[in-house]
């Protein structure tokens, strides 16, 4: 199966997933009063750069939260493994865990096979990350096939101050469709 790339604009899916510590979160529908949402997409344990990014979410957390944008960072590890790795990054933001693969390709993420059975037990989601607006519409997406290419947390975040900010009626970009 070929996995489709979200589109700039689009709708974003509505997908819901176990949350650590119960229930289901959806992706993608913004809690705590905020009306924006960022969705962090990370590879799982077996990723250390993707426990030092999530620390790094984790430190700009308050400036997201600032901006009106709730963050929440999901994978496909198991609730286990989502449990161990969380204890290494002590996140503020909601994190949820068993991403199915037709969830991965409804978002448009690479699939990737374990290299190894000591890599980790089942394949896995190359990190995305999306920002959903207010109309939950894809605002930004960033996707990659491997952990050395992510969006620098800052950059973003400033990027998202410029956006958000009234004055500079910024459209989605990279929405131009051929004729």
């Amino acid at each position: 199966m070929i996995s489709q790339k979200l589109i700039a604009g689009s709708a974003f899916p509505g997908i819901a997933v176990p949350q650590l510590g119960g229930g289901d979160l959806t992706l993608g529908a913004p809690q705590a009063g905020r009306d924006w949402q960022l969705v962090a997409v990370y590879r799982g344990k077996h990723c250390p750069m993707c426990t030092a990014y999530l620390q790094e979410l984790n430190t700009q957390l308050p400036d997201f939260h600032a901006l009106g944008v709730d963050v929440v960072a999901v994978s496909a590890d198991t609730e286990v493994k989502a449990t161990d790795q969380m204890a290494l990054v002590g996140p503020n933001f909601p994190v949820a865990y068993d991403l199915s693969i037709e969830q991965m390709r409804a978002l448009g993420l690479y699939v990737s096979n374990p290299r190894s059975p000591q890599e980790t037990d089942r394949h896995f989601a190359e990190p995305g990350i999306f920002v959903v607006n207010s109309e939950g519409a894809v605002q930004i997406v960033d996707i990659s096939n491997a952990p050395f290419a992510r969006p620098d947390l800052k950059t973003l975040l400033g990027g998202l101050r410029f956006i958000r900010d009234p004055g500079n009626n910024y459209p989605i970009r990279g929405t131009h469709v051929a004729a």
